[in-house]
């Protein structure tokens, strides 16, 4: 499954590397993580760890392979 995760602001790169398994652009004061989830659980931990850090996520969606 892909996914694409965006959040509020833009990331630093030691907040990037908090997310090794999935690439990121910014945009119009967003930030979007993307790319494959390996399960539901693997999803959980990602919004975990935006949580953890205090990001806003805006929009979480799974894009076509």
């Amino acid at each position: 499954m892909r996914y694409e995760i965006r959040v509020d602001g833009h990331l630093s790169e030691p907040l990037i590397k908090v997310f090794p398994e999935l690439d990121h652009v910014t945009m119009s004061g967003q930030t979007l993580l993307f790319g494959h989830v390996v399960d539901e659980a693997h999803l959980y931990g990602l919004l975990a760890r935006c949580q953890s850090l205090g990001l806003r996520v805006v929009e979480m969606r799974q894009v076509p392979e």
